[in-house]
């Protein structure tokens, strides 16, 4: 697993943004505190550990999901749900595993132990944001060559830096989020507020955890439009910004994907995300 960098000072020149002078961010410390998170939730911690094994079987996982009630009637819940068209028909905990994925299970034992469930300390558009990404990502998936189940689970994680570092600054990130509410400008502020955004700081998270490589680099290629690798999260993100009715100017989404998809091809898709990703978040957390 690989270390992140330290993150450094503002060179001469440079201003702290919106919302109170530099709050520089400790990106190890922040890693320790999720740890010590995790130490507070064993069996999401385990759950977590035990997705990323090649030989996980759906039975052992419910057996250790079981010692979290919480957590595993969030599973039932959503495997139960609409969203996957199983609503009442699933009645066993290894079932539901089945239905929605070791991924999906990963992803909501990492939403429990970060506390991301807890919407009292979370931007006010977080949800929102992240369940328009994840469905816009599960949705054009497969012109990307992906599976829309993991880009669905991308696209939900791609928001929990943000989180993080609402919970380091509470004071301070709620303002940056109110006066820069379009997505790419926010992320420059916290760059330059914090020495880091939160899509990078979600990308060495889910690297710390051992998450999928390929998970990481569509993170941290995000806004380098000459990396195909970023390419599905850079419109999945253009979708969430464009239906999030904040001011955002639309980018050319030819540009954003080198051409996989088009202007009229993606009308189609912002609908079915604007219905499906309300769907989505009602699963999710209610």
């Amino acid at each position: 697993m690989t270390q992140p960098d330290r993150t450094t000072t503002p060179t001469d020149g440079e201003h702290p943004t919106d919302g109170g002078p530099s709050q520089l961010l400790d990106v190890e410390q922040v890693l320790a505190s999720i740890d010590t998170m995790a130490a507070n939730k064993p069996v999401a911690a385990q759950v977590v550990a035990m997705t990323s094994a090649e030989d996980a079987g759906a039975k052992e996982l419910a057996t250790i999901l079981a010692g979290d009630l919480a957590l595993a009637g969030r599973v039932m819940k959503l495997a139960n749900s609409a969203y996957y068209g199983m609503r009442g028909r699933v009645s066993s905990l290894q079932f539901a595993i089945s239905v929605v994925g070791f991924m999906t299970v990963r992803t909501l034992a990492t939403v429990s132990l970060t506390d991301l469930d807890d919407e009292s300390r979370l931007p006010d558009d977080f949800w929102f944001t992240s369940t328009h990404v994840g469905q816009a990502a599960a949705t054009v998936a497969p012109r990307f060559g992906e599976r829309p189940p993991d880009a669905l689970c991308l696209g939900m994680l791609s928001q929990m830096g943000a989180a993080l570092l609402h919970h380091n600054d509470p004071q301070g990130h709620p303002v940056l989020v109110g006066q820069h509410p379009d997505l790419p400008g926010r992320r420059m502020a916290e760059q330059q507020r914090y020495g880091v955004h939160g899509v990078r700081l979600s990308a060495v998270a889910l690297d710390h955890w051992g998450f999928p490589r390929r998970m990481v680099t569509a993170l941290d290629c995000l806004d380098d439009l000459l990396a195909p690798e970023g390419a599905l999260l850079r419109v999945a993100f253009e979708v969430a910004a464009r239906l999030a009715g904040t001011g955002h100017t639309p980018v050319p989404i030819g540009r954003l994907c080198r051409g996989l998809l088009t202007e009229e091809q993606l009308e189609s898709v912002t609908e079915r995300v604007r219905v499906e990703a309300t769907e989505l978040r009602i699963a999710m957390v209610g």
